[in-house]
């Protein structure tokens, strides 16, 4: 046995501002971070690159860490044969995204860790996700496939070349556009109803496990409920909220969504929460509620917000990254009991109360454990609901004085615009203004201190800025900017969302697709500029851009950004129609290109029409406050309406007619109706 590591010692990583990397930065690997300088050294010695990607939150990545990267004689086999790179995929996506496209082509599922084996020119050519130390279960020890992959470099380069080549030519490959395709309204209703049939009438969400939330599949059958109002679409994605909301996967205690459930009723988290999962949440929770008004989701969607701004919202007034799901070494020990801790902390009559409405028993529900939940839906008067909320704090109070998981406070441009778009959208639909507020100081940091000129940077932290940003950055301010726009009528965040829009043109675009690369053209320290279409754990830059576009092109009064959508749809609808389901946000953005409405308001006392507006659902509607026709499209059906409009009028149109003039605030939904038929 090797002795453990030194914690006395530190690597370059200890440089690092990343949670992540400074996890690791007493590991006596001879870390490097991604860059010029080990991608140098990797070429000066002639050693081939171990690269190691993973994130704060990553419960295998701290295994792997804890077998291998501290252990003393795997990290000497580690820096004798290799230049060992580290890489935080929530800083560095772009390459996250290049070599787990190498990963999946060498036919293997992917996942965190990313371990994966370059030439020193960084090319991909062979790797896998988590390797244990010793062997086991048929696999080989680490630090064996770290000899036999070192030898092959020296001794059998034929075979590494064949594999780089073979893999950099079908990275390529992916890249390429292919031919036109046409999908409408009848192609997604289709879908739609494909997709309806892979979820679980029980338990909601897809059928299987591990179960994630799927917030863009949710939102994809929601549209099509509303294109063809077939009332299960709708009952499909609120049944998988209420399932979410009243499982394991929801933390009862303190708020917010968890990553996913490692079954298939939602019970047993992976304990890990995301900002982003949670963002998506949010606005879906609020469109639920605005159809049917559970008050349910009115509840998680209070008790999330109010998670975030207690224990995710920085001194600077972003939003960090992530929470881990480990404490003290332990997954999940932060949120489960036993019985006589509530026993002690309720007393017995209360505590027995509690039990029976969230599941608590004297062997427990996970390991011994017991994980809150109420997913046996047990009835509940306002009263036991009352009581049950005086309780909780109490759990949630002596819950403060255990070890907290670690917390990846790093601001994310990116996740931080899903956060910001949803407080907007959701404060909206539950009349909260300081969800607004909230979102706007957010905003008003990333705008002031993560940008440089009219270029977004993409991570911030302890004052350091990682820059240039991603399109994913670009994006998902842009959508943030908008949805503040809507929601204030403060023109200074159409302004900087124009600015931003100009600047991602001129330095992502795609000019053979219509479509934007997820690196800058400046970018200078990878191997390809990634181009992927597909969405991830958020929906694909890509898809979020035709969104944003179809916005501009009404709010900012110019058509070109609605040329631009079409574009960019079509370009990339080739790869939706070979992977419709990977695709899904695009398929969304289609959804709004094709029966958006868009609601122009005008008149000097209009605020009244444009509030009731704003208060339709937020997916599939636009609204323009409008002085006179000067501010809408050349081209725009509005516009003889708008010239000719005498006191305040709403017009509500879709594609290219528009409402005759709507005077009364409680119309508007009907008209909306009325032009959608």
């Amino acid at each position: 046995m090797s002795a453990p590591h030194n914690t006395t010692h530190e690597n370059r990583l200890a440089q690092a501002t990343s949670p992540y990397l400074l996890q690791h930065k007493h590991n006596p690997v001879d870390w490097w971070t991604w860059g010029p300088d080990a991608l140098a050294e990797a070429k000066r010695l002639n050693r081939p690159i171990l690269l190691s990607v993973g994130y704060a939150a990553c419960h295998w990545c701290h295994v792997m860490a804890h077998e291998s990267f501290e252990d003393e004689a795997t990290a000497k086999v580690m820096n004798e044969l290799f230049v060992n790179i580290k890489v935080d995929r929530e800083e560095r996506p772009d390459i996250d995204q290049i070599y787990m496209n190498a990963l999946h082509l060498l036919g293997e599922q992917g996942g965190w860790p990313l371990t994966m084996f370059l030439t020193p020119k960084g090319e991909p050519v062979w790797g896998g996700t988590y390797f244990p130390k010793e062997s086991k279960y048929g696999r080989p020890a680490f630090t064996d496939i770290l000899r036999e992959v070192s030898r092959l470099f020296r001794e059998e380069p034929a075979k590494i070349d064949s594999n780089r080549a073979a893999l950099l030519a079908r990275l390529a490959d992916k890249a390429r556009p292919a031919g036109k395709v046409a999908i409408g309204v009848k192609e997604l209703d289709a879908a739609a109803g494909q997709l309806g049939n892979m979820f679980d009438p029980v338990n909601g969400g897809l059928h299987g496990a591990p179960k994630f939330p799927q917030p863009g599949l949710l939102e994809f059958l929601w549209r099509a409920g509303a294109r063809t109002g077939d009332a299960r679409f709708f009952e499909t994605v609120e049944h998988s909220l209420e399932r979410m909301s009243e499982g394991g996967i929801y933390d009862h205690l303190g708020g917010g969504f968890s990553r996913y459930s490692v079954d298939d009723k939602w019970l047993v988290p992976h304990f890990e929460k995301m900002l982003y999962d949670n963002a998506q949440l949010l606005e879906l929770l609020a469109l639920a509620y605005q159809r049917g008004g559970n008050p349910l989701f009115a509840a998680r969607a209070r008790e999330t917000v109010e998670w975030l701004k207690r224990e995710m919202t920085t001194p600077e007034g972003a939003f960090s990254a992530s929470l881990d799901a480990d404490s003290e070494g332990e997954e999940g020990k932060f949120y489960v009991w036993s019985k006589n801790e509530i026993i002690e902390l309720l007393g017995p009559e209360a505590a027995g109360f509690f039990a029976h409405y969230y599941d608590v028993t004297d062997n427990g529900n996970f390991e011994g454990h017991n994980i809150l939940n109420r997913s046996q839906n047990v009835a509940r008067s306002a009263a036991d609901e009352a009581r049950l909320a005086s309780l909780r704090a109490i759990l949630l109070e002596a819950r403060a004085s255990r070890v907290r998981p670690g917390l990846d406070d790093k601001a994310l441009a990116d996740w931080n615009g899903l956060m910001i778009a949803a407080l907007v959208n959701a404060g909206i639909v539950f009349d909260e203004p300081s969800w607004l507020a909230t979102a706007k100081c957010a905003f008003d940091f990333i705008a002031a201190s993560m940008t440089k000129g009219d270029r977004l940077g993409h991570s911030w932290r302890a004052g350091k800025l990682l820059f240039p940003g991603l399109a994913s950055d670009f994006t998902a301010m842009i959508r943030a900017a908008l949805a503040l726009y809507e929601g204030t009528a403060e023109r200074d965040y159409l302004e900087q969302a124009l600015k931003w829009q100009h600047t991602f043109d001129a330095h992502y675009a795609d000019a053979d697709t219509g479509g934007y690369y997820l690196s800058a053209d400046d970018a200078d320290d990878l191997l390809l500029r990634p181009h992927s279409t597909a969405d991830d754990a958020t929906p694909n830059p890509n898809a979020v851009a035709a969104q944003n576009l179809v916005r501009l092109a009404l709010l900012s009064g110019d058509d070109q950004w609605r040329d631009k959508a079409d574009r960019l749809i079509q370009g990339i609808l080739s790869a939706a129609e070979r992977n419709l389901f990977s695709h899904v946000a695009l398929l969304n953005a289609l959804d709004l290109r094709l029966r958006g409405a868009e609601i122009v308001v005008t008149g000097k006392d209009a605020d009244h029409l444009a509030q009731a507006a704003l208060k339709l659902p937020f997916f599939d509607r636009i609204v323009l406050r409008a002085a006179s026709a000067a501010d809408l499209p050349a081209a725009h059906p509005a516009q003889e309406k708008l010239k000719a409009a005498s006191g305040s009028a709403a017009f509500v149109c879709v594609g290219e007619r528009c409402s005759l003039p709507v005077s009364e605030p409680s119309k508007i939904a009907e008209a909306v109706v009325a032009m959608r038929r």
